[in-house]
């Protein structure tokens, strides 16, 4: 571990962008959180907690919110975007004036860019060229890490100095920070595991038992190295923490929104009922619905997801669904096995 003091901008003051900047203040390193609107900037400095996102949850001395980008970025020598999928761009574009070239900036945003289906890194490589990017991505329960209880990510990056410097900059008693030089793969883990969240949520929400469990999860976890492989990602990263073990996470907890979110339309709410009440962002939601399109232009065969597609945007019951996926086409268990003993 470093002495190194860092100066750290998190933008989006959601549960895990809220998270970020806890261990960070916790760490020593003078943090910023950047929130919409002054109100809740003004409560979380006079409170001490995020009541929206995490309440009860007190933030660390060293932890200050603001509402202007530009108080945020001062010369901030570390950046984390925690904000939603769809704002993604927009606040680049809104903070592109306080960003200095060769920053070091990290994407904690699990989802993918409609325009062009970009990830999120891509989207940063874009807007900011000169940044030096890196994904942080793992099985990561922005409440679980408030109550410190032992937690574990991977920072995914070819430049191994962000790595580590992010590595310094977040590891703590609680909170363990594995490398990747893998920056797709591990990117692309985080953001198709929500869509499986929200098929196991259903499930559950049906009462499956645990054979069935285990099938959608196992399953899931084929089809999304699948859909990695054709866009040309290795299907081994998502054996990681950043592949199943954030997809074991998602799909078990009730602290995860896409799963609840499924639970709630499994329980015979709408789409739009479900996420009224949830009241945050589920990027399942908006993956399904990029992954789906992608998939059926590649032809990879995506059963879970286009089934779930057909449920929250085409209205089909949800029993009937299931019970064609378990008609649908014999495949192998595991498709990317190395043959051995080949010479």
């Amino acid at each position: 571990m470093t002495a190194r003091k860092e100066v750290a901008a998190v933008l989006g003051g959601g549960s895990f962008g809220t998270a970020i900047a806890s261990i960070l203040g916790e760490n020593g390193h003078e943090t910023r959180l950047w929130v919409r609107d002054p109100e809740t900037a003004a409560a979380i400095n006079l409170d001490r907690e995020n009541r929206r996102y995490l309440p009860g949850a007190e933030l660390p001395a060293g932890v200050s919110a603001t509402e202007e980008l530009s108080e945020a970025l001062e010369n901030a020598t570390l950046v984390f975007v925690a904000v939603p999928s769809q704002a993604f761009q927009k606040v680049l574009v809104q903070a592109s004036p306080w960003v200095s070239d060769e920053v070091m900036v990290v994407s904690c945003t699990k989802g993918i860019h409609a325009d062009g289906f970009l990830l999120m890194s891509e989207v940063l490589r874009r807007q900011w060229p000169h940044a030096r990017i890196g994904v942080l991505s793992g099985p990561n329960l922005a409440r679980e890490i408030m109550e410190r209880k032992f937690s574990g990510s991977v920072i995914a990056s070819e430049d191994s100095g962000l790595c580590q410097r992010i590595q310094d900059a977040l590891s703590c008693a609680y909170f363990r920070v594995y490398d990747s030089p893998d920056t797709y793969g591990v990117e692309l883990g985080g953001a198709l595991k929500n869509i499986y969240a929200i098929a196991t949520g259903m499930a559950a929400a049906m009462g499956v038992g645990d054979n069935t469990r285990g099938l959608l999860i196992t399953r899931s976890l084929a089809e999304m190295s699948r859909f990695a492989n054709r866009l040309g990602g290795n299907p081994i990263s998502f054996l990681g923490l950043a592949g199943v073990g954030d997809l074991i996470v998602t799909c078990s907890s009730s602290l995860s929104r896409n799963y609840r979110v499924g639970y709630l339309v499994g329980e015979g709410r709408s789409l739009e009922q479900a996420l009224e009440e949830l009241g945050q962002t589920a990027e399942g939601v908006n993956t399904v619905a990029l992954v789906v399109e992608k998939a059926r232009e590649l032809g990879v065969y995506m059963p879970i997801a286009d089934g779930l597609h057909r449920i929250l945007f085409d209205g089909e019951p949800l029993r009937g669904v299931i019970a064609g996926l378990m008609q649908g086409e014999h495949n192998h268990d595991v498709e990317f096995i190395v043959a051995s003993g080949s010479s």
